[in-house]
């Protein structure tokens, strides 16, 4: 098991985006950090960070270690701060988990992999970039498809509607109970814990 993991909330800095469908990264981080009491501090990394144990292991003993990290550059540069952030605290990309927004995904649906591809999602890009790999855990939080003939990039900057305002406390609590799966148990037990909840 690793005993420390990064775990990198995606969004958007500032008061104006904190709402934003792009911006729920930022918003599964911030529920993380309320349960554990873990503070944001700003760090060189170009991120707010907060340092917290998450879960228990088998036999009552504290979960891993874990830095929670939302980079406080834009999306499209997020590589930057997640890269130094790795080289700070000395860990393999292995043990990075990236928190984002899905299209691809119906409002509230979650998903765990590793590798893969970025599906049109810069942030993600920028962050492959960066680290020379894929092979990092992502956590893809469901977010739907614009109405419409929305373009997808006005709608991701959009706030959550009210009917999914309403639902939202409950996607963050799923997506902040599948990371502190993924640190404590493992992806591939997480995973089957996650996909066949939905």
């Amino acid at each position: 098991m690793t005993d420390l993991w990064i775990v990198v909330g995606l969004g958007n800095p500032g008061a104006g985006y904190a709402g934003n469908r792009h911006n729920v990264g930022h918003m599964v981080l911030d529920e993380l950090a309320g349960r554990t009491g873990a503070v944001f501090r700003a760090h060189r990394s170009r991120a707010a960070v907060a340092e917290a144990r998450l879960g228990t292991l088998p036999g009552g003993a504290p979960g891993p270690r874990v830095v929670l990290a939302k980079p406080t550059t834009y999306m499209n540069v997020s590589g930057g701060p997640v890269a130094a952030l790795v080289r700070f605290f000395s860990v393999e990309p292995t043990d990075v988990l990236v928190v984002h927004d899905e299209l691809d995904l119906p409002f509230g649906t979650l998903r765990l992999k590793r590798g893969g591809g970025e599906g049109g999602h810069n942030g993600l890009r920028d962050i492959s970039k960066a680290l020379g790999t894929r092979d990092y855990v992502r956590l893809r939080c469901g977010i739907g498809r614009p109405p419409g003939r929305m373009d997808p990039a006005d709608y991701v900057l959009r706030d959550f509607s009210p009917a999914e305002r309403a639902d939202l406390p409950f996607l963050l609590a799923d997506a902040a109970d599948a990371v502190e799966l993924v640190v404590t148990e493992g992806l591939e037990r997480a995973q089957l814990t996650v996909h066949t909840s939905q």
